[in-house]
């Protein structure tokens, strides 16, 4: 949502100048106000280029807030302060702390190290941004709370992106959050994208002549006047700050004003030239202030002493407009710090750098300390860099990558010694890799190998540059660059090794062998040269065995090797808060998908089970999204469609990655033929120039289930046949079945053969209830008489015994089908009356709607579903209804679902109100889908 207004002039007083013309908005943010008050949460994201009214916008919000009961806190981003993790959250949440003992004790201590507080594991940004929403709403329960970030460009990385998602899932709490954001170009602003929009125009020529009016009290040459207006283009700030600049001879005599780049190039030329005529120590005041971003008044006056700047010093800054100077530090506007520090000679620069880093206490603040002594160093400097190397480490385990990175970065600059410097770049490049600033980390890459590196170092450097290849390529030379390192790395480091040899076949499996070398066999033959496994092999060491098996001697030769590592990964009973439960959680995505591949049912469902569970416990939301990408295929696989929505929405609330996979083979499933045409197109668009890998491949199977579900055969074939190419689908056997469907219905079963053959081979070898059915239903519909019949009943029987009802209930169609055109009107009727309930049950209306018209060719007509009283429930709803029902808390259940407790009672009432009952009780007893 975009609102774009420009209201009627207000009569302002002089204090209230930038607030002219935006009466409308006022109300937009005042109407937040009022929801809040109603028990609703509201959120929105106030955009516009610099000078154009955010901060007044923000602090009339504020004074209308505290006037109408609200608590206040707020923060504000600092270009300065944009390396430090959580700097921004810490400044909001900070005043809050105190209700933080209410919290569950995983969120307590994932608040407490990230904000430094307290020793731990470095906690995933997004359980930090649960005990965060969770926090906020412990707050809101004494009264209405508006949270207020202003130049929310500038926050780190860590804080926007948690601050983000607490905004995302505030829903029914009594909360507001407001940020205020300048318009693209200063830094990426990706994390608010989404979120609801006031974005504020430059004002109307009127009102930009009353504003105007407020700021010169002499009167204007008209053409002077109308100069302004224009350069101005409505812009606040401008409209104050440009007549201010400009001698009065101009402003008097007509003369016209320069040309301009912009606006805000404008406004900070003004702010230059007022601090430029300011004393010499008042202007390194100036400095000293830009420099140091916390606003503590002590902290800028032991820096001025300590260069020897009396207090006398600040008079002309404070009555040039340009600084207010109490208990904290405020510029009149965000453009005079950053032009003034901008304008700063570089030895002005170190010089105040060095001065507070002199004044900074090396045990409260160590790192920012660090930070500007690393600012005020003149070339190198070891002793600096190595404080910069320690500040990383602390960055580091409270969870901020990126300020690590940044760190490390610096200190690579600052490092003397080649070999150490080396090191540093390596150490710099893994830790922007890791906060996503991979372009980034390959030039550190191109630093570190100018080495000196030894042959463990200069092995790693090429895994991460492999692992940096394929994250940015998908494809390419990822899988082969990979399988070098592996090599490089047997005999330095054996088990690393052995994980990147199992990261290359992964690799290959999922981008379908694109690239040189790249081919699922080929790397699968390459990984044969991994050392040895340790006596007392990992799960991932029995899956690299396994799959390379497989890949080399055959789909039957493999089986038992990768029963024993699914066994391996399903038993596997350490600490589930030791190193194990990483390693899970890494490799669970494609044990998952190994277990499709043996048509182990009951092992998929408990592996992805098992990763979602590790995941949510972790707060891995990096993790999440995949794990329940492979949980909603199987729930989808299983009839659970409206399960398998809820875990879709989970995964697209978490606003990683966008894996539309899920979404996709849950609309093919149900028959919804534009929604699945429109994320298909999407995922198309997604994949291009990516070659044809899993997301191409998926969204095939994906399209062939639904033009078989529709009766449109010549597509679902064209699109299995697709799908089937896929090294990762052929892997998990998916398209398998629909392209023998495909083929056999537009009389062309030769087309079938070789997906027959390799589907009737592996369920052999696998031997499940699953595996066996599909090959039985695919031998059926190449089959005809006692045969066929034979095959279908062999189907039916075995698909009964595993949890794929899907597959059951496209077993009785088929057969149905095939036994009316038999002339066997009774026994097909009773498949496809059979085949109908359980279709339309589970929401496949499209296979249902083919089932009915089949029913209706035999003389009978399908029985419509029986309505219950769960349908009128959201998948959302449901969800929550099923997790109530087994006895679990609003706080519970908030936690596993991403929400606040508060929330989810608001879910409960509208639950309650749904299924005509009262209370938990209750809901245990109803039957719930």
């Amino acid at each position: 949502m975009t609102i774009t207004v420009i209201g009627p002039v207000p009569a302002p007083g002089e204090d209230q100048a930038m607030l002219v013309g935006r009466r409308a908005e006022h109300a937009a943010l005042e109407q937040l106000l009022a929801r809040a008050q109603g028990g609703d949460s509201g959120v929105l994201v106030v955009c516009g280029e610099a000078g154009i009214g955010k901060t007044a916008l923000l602090q009339h919000l504020r004074e209308t807030a505290v006037a109408t009961g609200f608590r206040v806190e707020d923060a504000a981003g600092v270009e300065a302060e944009a390396e430090f993790a959580f700097a921004g959250l810490h400044q909001l949440c900070a005043p809050m702390l105190a209700r933080a003992a209410a919290l569950p004790e995983p969120q307590q201590t994932a608040l407490g190290v990230a904000f430094g507080m307290r020793e731990g594991a470095a906690p995933d940004r997004f359980l930090v941004g649960l005990a965060v929403l969770s926090l906020l709403a412990e707050v809101a329960e004494d009264g209405p709370l508006l949270c207020v970030v202003d130049d929310a460009q500038w926050l780190d990385q860590a804080s926007a992106q948690v601050l983000a998602f607490v905004a995302r899932r505030v829903a029914a709490e009594r909360v507001v959050m407001v940020f205020a954001l300048r318009d693209p170009g200063v830094t990426a602003i990706e994390p608010f994208a989404g979120l609801p929009e006031l974005r504020l125009a430059g004002l109307g020529e009127s009102d930009a002549r009353a504003l105007l009016a407020t700021a010169v009290r002499a009167p204007l040459d008209d053409v002077v006047r109308d100069r302004i207006v224009a350069e101005a283009r409505g812009n606040p700030l401008a409209l104050l700050e440009l007549p201010r600049a400009a001698p009065e001879v101009q402003l008097a005599g007509g003369h016209e004003l320069p040309d301009v780049v912009s606006v805000a190039r404008r406004v900070e030329d003004g702010f230059l030239r007022r601090a430029g005529n300011l004393p010499p120590d008042s202007q390194l005041l100036l400095v000293v202030a830009a420099a140091e971003p916390t606003g503590d008044a002590a902290l800028l006056w032991r820096a001025a002493a300590e260069l020897g700047i009396a207090h006398e010093a600040a008079a002309p800054a404070e009555t040039a407009g340009l600084l207010e100077l109490d208990s904290r530090v405020r510029f009149r506007h965000p453009l005079v710090r950053s032009a003034v520090y901008r304008a700063a000679t570089p030895p002005d620069q170190r010089r105040a750098h060095g001065a507070l880093a002199a004044v900074t206490d090396p045990q409260v603040d160590p790192d920012r300390r660090a930070w500007h002594r690393a600012q005020a160093v003149v070339g190198t400097d070891e002793e600096v860099a190595a404080e910069l190397e320690r500040s990383a480490g602390r960055a580091r385990a409270r969870g901020g990558l990126a300020a690590a990175a940044a760190f490390l970065q610096r200190a690579v600059e600052l490092t003397p010694e080649p070999a150490v410097r080396a090191g540093r770049a390596l150490q710099a490049a893994h830790a922007k890799h890791e906060a996503g600033a991979s372009e980034a980390a390959r030039e550190l890459l191109t630093v570190a190998a100018t080495g000196p590196l030894d042959a463990v170092a200069q092995a790693r450097l090429e895994l991460l540059r492999a692992q940096i290849a394929f994250h940015l390529a998908r494809g390419g030379e990822g899988p082969r660059m990979l399988l070098d390192a592996a090599r490089s790395l047997a005999p330095l480091d054996p088990a690393l090794s052995r994980e990147t040899y199992l990261d290359a076949l992964d690799a290959a499996i999922v981008t379908g062998g694109v690239g040189p070398g790249g081919g699922v066999r080929a790397v699968a033959e390459a990984a044969r040269a991994a050392p040895a496994s340790p006596e007392s092999p990992r799960p991932a060491d029995l899956l690299l065995d396994g799959l390379v098996t497989t890949f080399t001697q055959g789909y039957a030769a493999g089986v038992p090797g990768l029963r024993r590592a699914l066994d391996a990964f399903a038993h596997d009973e350490r600490d589930a808060h030791g190193a194990n439960d990483s390693d899970n959680r890494r490799w669970l995505w494609l044990a998952s998908r190994t277990a499709m591949s043996v048509f182990d049912d009951e092992m998929v469902h408990a592996l992805a089970a098992s990763h979602v569970r590790l995941a949510r416990e972790a707060g891995a939301l990096a993790t999440l999204p995949a794990a329940l990408l492979v949980q909603s295929v199987v729930l989808v696989l299983s009839g659970e469609f409206s399960r398998a929505a809820e875990q879709t929405a989970i995964a697209a609330a978490t606003r990683t990655v966008p894996l539309l996979h899920g979404r996709l083979i849950l609309a093919a499933w149900r028959g919804r033929s534009d929604e699945s045409t429109e994320i298909h197109a999407t995922m198309v668009r997604e994949a291009a120039g990516r070659g044809r890998g899993t997301e191409y491949a998926l969204a095939q199977y994906a399209m062939a289930v639904l033009h078989n579900g529709l009766g449109d055969y010549p597509a679902a074939l064209a699109a299995a046949t697709r799908a089937f190419e896929s090294d990762e689908l052929t892997h998990s056997n998916l398209a398998h079945s629909e392209l023998i469907e495909a083929a056999c219905r537009t009389g062309q079963p030769e087309r079938a053969a070789d997906a027959l053959d390799q589907l009737s081979s592996r369920a052999l070898a696998s031997g499940t209830p699953w595996g066996l059915g599909l090959a039985a239903r695919s031998r059926a519909l190449v089959s005809s008489g006692p045969a066929a019949d034979e095959h279908y009943r062999e189907a039916i029987e075995r698909l009964r015994e595993c949890r794929m009802v899907t597959q059951l209930a496209r077993a009785h169609l088929v057969y149905g089908e095939w036994l009316r055109r038999q002339g066997r009107r009774q026994g097909a009727r009773q498949q496809l009356r059979t085949a109908h309930q359980l279709l339309s049950g589970m929401g496949a209306e499209a296979f249902a709607a083919r089932a009915a018209r089949e029913l209706r060719a035999t003389g009978e007509h399908a029985r419509g579903r029986s309505a219950q009283p769960s349908d009128a429930l959201t998948a959302q709803e449901l969800t929550i209804a099923r997790l109530v029902a087994t006895g679990a808390t609003s706080r519970e259940v908030g936690a596993q679902l991403f929400l606040s407790p508060r929330t989810i009672e608001a879910h409960l009432r509208s639950i309650f109100r749904k299924l005509s009952i009262t209370s938990r009780r209750q809901l245990r007893d109803l039957q719930l889908p």
